[in-house]
This record gives C-alpha cells, sequence and structure tokens, in this order.
C-alpha cells in the first residue's frame, strides 16, 4: 500500500507504527547488494489510482524489479471484502505500470536524494496478469548488430552457486546483481506474441471456451472476432451503441459503489466485451 491510510485499509497490519517498518525495510533494499523485488498487488477500487506513492516507495529501495500483479479473487470470505469487480484486467495493469515506470523515470530525471534509477518494462505474463519493470542499468544491453534492446533479465543459477559458495569461503569476495544474469527467451518479453507463455506448454481452455473477441479499440469496443479477423463496420457500429448506452447508465470510466458490507462495486463500460466467449 503506497500511503498510511490505505496501508491500514488494505494490509491490517499487526503493528501501530507498520508505515514507518515499511519504508525502514525497503531502504535496507538499496545497501542489499543482489537482486531486490518490489511486488505490487493492484486491487481496483482500493489501491488502483496511488502512482505516485508508489513510486516514492519504490525509489527508496532502488529494487532491481518490480512485478506488478493484478490480485486473483478467490471467493467470499468472511476475512476479505473483495469481489470479482476488484480484479484488474491484464491492459489496466499494464496502463498502471506504464504510469508507475513514467513517474520513477520523471523522478529519475528530477534527481535527489532518493532519486531512483530508470526502469523499462522487461517481461509480462498475461495469463498471470502480471509485468515486470527492470532496473535498465542493472539488466539492459544494446545489440551490437542491431541496436535493439536486450534483457538479462533472467537467474543464471550455476553462476550464482558457484559466487555464493567463493563468498561462503572468503566472506572478503563480494558479488552483485550483474555477475549472475542470463538472457530473457524472447517469449517472455514485454510485447511477444506469446505475451509470456511458454510455447512448449500445451494450453488448456476450460470447456473449450474461447475469447469471443481478441483485440479492442482505445475505447474498448472490439474490433477484431474470436478467429483474429475484423469485425466488419456495420457490426462495430451496434457494439459501439451498446457501449454509449451503457454509459448513459452507469457513467463513463470506473464507477466505484461502497457497499454497508465494506466491499466496493466497480462498474466500467470499457470492459464489457472482455470477457464474452465462445466455445469451440
Amino acid at each position: 500500500a503506497p500511503t498510511p491510510e490505505s496501508l491500514e485499509a488494505i494490509d491490517r497490519p499487526l503493528f501501530r507504527d507498520a508505515w514507518d517498518r515499511l519504508r525502514r525495510s525497503l531502504r535496507c533494499l538499496k545497501d542489499k547488494g543482489q537482486r531486490t523485488v518490489a511486488r505490487l498487488t493492484v486491487v481496483k477500487g482500493w489501491n488502483s489510482d496511488e502512482v505516485e506513492g508508489y513510486a516514492k516507495l519504490i525509489a527508496l529501495g532502488h529494487c532491481s524489479l518490480v512485478e506488478m500483479k493484478g490480485v486473483t479473487f478467490c471467493g467470499k470470505s468472511d476475512a476479505s471484502n473483495l469481489n470479482m469487480s476488484n480484479t484488474p484486467w491484464h491492459h489496466e495493469v499494464v496502463d498502471l505500470a506504464t504510469q508507475l515506470r513514467d513517474e520513477l523515470n520523471r523522478m529519475h530525471e528530477a534527481g535527489g536524494d532518493d532519486a531512483p534509477p530508470r526502469y523499462e518494462f522487461a517481461c509480462e505474463h498475461k495469463h498471470s496478469v502480471s509485468v515486470l519493470l527492470a532496473r535498465v542499468d542493472q539488466f539492459a544491453y544494446e545489440d551490437p548488430e542491431t541496436g535493439e534492446r536486450k534483457w538479462k533479465a533472467w537467474i543464471d543459477y550455476g553462476k550464482f552457486q558457484e559466487l555464493a559458495a567463493k563468498n561462503a569461503a572468503d566472506p572478503t569476495f563480494t558479488f552483485g546483481v550483474e555477475d549472475y544474469t542470463a538472457e530473457a527467451p524472447s517469449w517472455v518479453l514485454f510485447g511477444a506474441n506469446e505475451e509470456g507463455f511458454d510455447p512448449t506448454d500445451t494450453r488448456h481452455r476450460k470447456k473449450k471456451k474461447h475469447p469471443k473477441y481478441t483485440q479492442f479499440d482505445k475505447d474498448g469496443v472490439p474490433t477484431h472476432d474470436d478467429a483474429g479477423n475484423a469485425i466488419p463496420e456495420e457490426e462495430r457500429k451496434k457494439l459501439r451503441a451498446m457501449m454509449d448506452q451503457k454509459i448513459k447508465e452507469v457513467g463513463a470510466g470506473s464507477t466505484v459503489t461502497a457497499l454497508t458490507s465494506g466491499e466496493k462495486l466497480i462498474s466500467d463500460p470499457s470492459l464489457m466485451f472482455r470477457g464474452k466467449t465462445v466455445v469451440k
């Protein structure tokens, strides 16, 4: 959580000084010397609009990696006020991560004692609704032939064990993040056609259900059908009219309705076509 108030509401900490403990812990990461990760779980309606606060926390630790993942709804529980509408779609997590990256890099350019390093998108896993920002100075390099940015975001475990053993034998020997990085395969990189799904695995869809629409415009109106073919203009007009009617009913953008039970229901017309499926 990026503020003392949201930390109290979302995490329900055991300690009264939890916010100060969190900040102190993050500052310790800066001197860790090994790869560190800040993992942010996005909960729509609860913590999905506090990018600046997250950026300030990440800047304290100069974390090697920032993983942003959508919350997984596991069913109703007396210990939780969450519902299915609090689970974001992958494109929403990407949008939020883009805002976070931009804010971190703005702070980097501004400089100062807590100025963070530069971050960029390295990997994604759409099936997990997850993206990974990585420090450019630790994991990125430029291909000398193509000039394309490459990422060494994976771990060379054999090399790490070798370096760790050497450190155990001689504590004066030290090593850092860059000493055991490994090339990330193309299918995990952000923007890859595989979207993070390992091509050697077999994908199984529940009850043979497939997305009814595969591409959308900036407003969320479908542009391509389940086979990846462009939807005819007349059909798109009908879909647009359906969305316009929904906007008249609930308003544009995300609408948060707080219930007396403590739940927060999210309504967003731009998502009305995202969950449609067809059976093949």
